[in-house]
């Protein structure tokens, strides 16, 4: 490799070069042609170069789906630490029967914690058949029954862990591990955004906490930063530093943006594989377009007084859930592609964790988010926005339908319930089933890449088809498995 001159520019030659920079100089650039050949013979050169076009343009530019979509918009109501099926949407009357003793399905194996044991556990709840579908729901939502010919019940999810952090994981990005992309980010990254000035992908978490693994639950993992998820506070202002300084006017708040735009996309040219750079002049344009539009969005004042009640904002246990709940409406009508709200913060008790006592948690939990979903369901319809939006509810996992101590209940993966509505799924109908003890699923069994592969399919895209290609392989949401669930569908 030839030296440059004294007389040169000697700030222009690194001190310590990367391997692209190497490639492009050393032999006068031999190595990198030598690499553009074996990309371009590989069928990789052409599609790094329109990825890279297409982020250093807009990465959030909206982008046709697959095939004619029938969800516009999600929203993924996520009740972490695990809601007991059996104590919901799943009844066993065999329970009853053999209340106190070993049932014959328990394998020491699935359980969580050493002391749980292999006695049936009944429901402290009862349960009552609603609407015209006659669906059996618990006493625990009295007003999210009123719903229930909208609901498509699913009895029978299982998964792959019976951890929190490895079930959440999974249940929002397809793998057991951190660092892959969730849900929110492949919509957002197949479709682009329907809105301007407002981010494509929010999460609301609970005002006791956060998740466990935190951020990775919606992260973008290795796809380019802008499809992360962007989260909104669920108290105070639901953004913060959202207003500028006072003695900032918006003439100088752009000029400002403007210079930054612009060195910002003089270095992207230079270097041009770098999408977090890429993000970050989308995210300064965003913010400065949210300015201007986002706190009306978030303004729920705007709202009737009759709305905010019918959200249960009225009520101090159901408010702060119901806060979240009017927000996603007013974020859905705004454009907003996918919505994730969390049920449940911190650890045990405080979450949907009920392993000191079921009772007490579910008796905490229920009330808390069954007005807030009745008023979604049924704002959204009356609002003609249900049919495009699809309503996602469940856990990570489910529980186990024996003891944990006296009065608890473990982790159960093997079988749980999810209930969609709306954005295409038929309404007023049950699918699959768990063993006479909400044990394990047995009847029509759906996996978590089933359930993926069915919600891309509903936003219009093919799950096999949504690739991004990541260490030499074409990654995607469901891996190698998954399948569309079609008997669910209108």
């Amino acid at each position: 490799m030839s030296l440059p001159s004294n007389d040169c520019n000697w700030g222009q030659y690194p001190a310590i070069w990367n391997r692209r920079q190497f490639l492009q100089t050393s032999g006068a650039g031999f190595g990198s042609l030598v690499l553009r050949e074996m990309l371009q013979r590989d069928g990789l050169l052409a599609a790094e170069k329109s990825t890279v076009q297409q982020i250093a343009q807009n990465p959030l530019a909206p982008r046709l789906p697959h095939f004619a979509a029938k969800a516009k918009s999600v929203i993924f109501i996520f009740c972490y630490g695990g809601p007991s099926q059996v104590d919901l949407f799943d009844p066993k009357p065999e329970l009853e029967k053999w209340h106190g003793k070993p049932i014959p399905v328990f394998r020491k194996a699935d359980a969580f914690f050493p002391d749980t044991q292999s006695t049936a556990f009944k429901s402290p709840y009862q349960f009552r058949k609603y609407g015209q579908s006659g669906i059996e729901i618990s006493e625990k939502f009295p007003e999210l029954a009123k719903c229930a010919d909208d609901l498509c019940v699913i009895r029978s999810m299982h998964c792959e862990s019976n951890n929190h952090a490895p079930a959440m994981f999974q249940m929002n990005s397809g793998f057991i591990l951190p660092g892959y992309p969730s849900m929110g980010s492949w919509a957002t990254y197949g479709l682009g955004s329907q809105t301007e000035s407002l981010p494509a992908f929010v999460v609301m978490w609970d005002h006791r906490g956060g998740p466990i693994g935190g951020a990775q639950n919606w992260s973008g993992g290795f796809l380019p930063a802008a499809y992360q998820g962007t989260p909104l506070r669920s108290q105070g202002d639901p953004i913060i530093d959202l207003k500028p300084p006072s003695n900032i006017q918006p003439e100088q708040q752009k000029a400002r943006l403007k210079f930054i735009e612009e060195l910002n996309t003089d270095h992207l040219a230079k270097h041009p594989a770098e999408s977090e750079l890429a993000a970050r002049i989308a995210s300064y344009e965003l913010a400065y377009r949210m300015q201007m539009s986002a706190p009306e969005a978030v303004d729920l004042s705007q709202e009737t007084e009759h709305t905010q009640n019918l959200y249960g904002l009225d009520q101090s246990h159901s408010q702060y859930f119901g806060r979240q709940c009017l927000l996603a409406r007013r974020l859905v009508e705004r454009g907003v592609r996918f919505i994730q709200l969390y049920s449940g913060g911190g650890i045990q008790q405080s979450s949907w964790d009920a392993h000191f006592g079921l009772a007490a948690n579910h008796d905490v939990h229920c009330p808390e988010i069954d007005r807030p979903m009745y008023g979604l369901l049924t704002d959204l319809k009356q609002r003609g926005l249900l049919d495009s939006t699809l309503i996602i509810w469940g856990g990570e996992f489910g529980r186990l339908p024996t003891n944990q101590g006296s009065v608890g209940r473990d982790h159960n993966a093997r079988g749980f319930t999810m209930w969609l509505a709306g954005g295409g799924t038929k309404g007023g109908m049950t699918y699959g089933a768990t063993d006479e003890f909400g044990y394990t699923a047995v009847e029509d069994p759906v996996s978590l890449p089933d359930l993926h592969a069915t919600c891309l399919h509903l936003m219009g895209l093919d799950h096999k088809l949504l690739t991004y290609r990541h260490r030499g392989r074409d990654m995607r949401l469901t891996d190698v498995s998954g399948e569309v669930v079609p008997r669910i569908l209108k």
